[in-house]
């Protein structure tokens, strides 16, 4: 926690310096960075297009990937799961059950599933 300073702009790093009482765990640092920096309205948004995405037509499932990762990388705290029939699908091809591998090992499997598109 005492390096996560060096990573910030001005705007941020002023904040946490005038507030530094206010976190005992990350957790807490994590979540009143976010109601400062990242509205909930912004999160909510961001939700909704993680929630509607869907590959188009003519689109390549490398390129619905590419967009799929850049709306999670914009809200990594989005808590959204895949859904039931993409997991399936999923499972089949990691050989078992998806909940069984690492989040590396799952990133991978798909990110590879996608290449196989491009």
């Amino acid at each position: 926690m005492k390096a996560f300073p060096f990573f910030l702009d001005e705007v941020a790093k002023d904040w946490m310096y005038i507030h530094p009482i206010l976190f005992n765990t990350w957790g807490d640092m994590k979540h009143m960075f976010l109601e400062k920096f990242f509205p909930a309205s912004r999160t909510v948004t961001i939700r909704k297009e993680i929630c509607g995405i869907r590959q188009h037509s003519r689109k390549t499932l490398h390129e619905y990937w590419e967009r799929f990762n850049k709306l999670c990388a914009i809200c990594p705290h989005h808590q959204i799961s895949l859904a039931m029939m993409d997991r399936s699908m999923i499972d089949d091809a990691s050989g078992g059950a998806l909940m069984d591998k690492t989040l590396a090992t799952t990133r991978h499997l798909i990110s590879n599933m996608a290449s196989n598109t491009q």
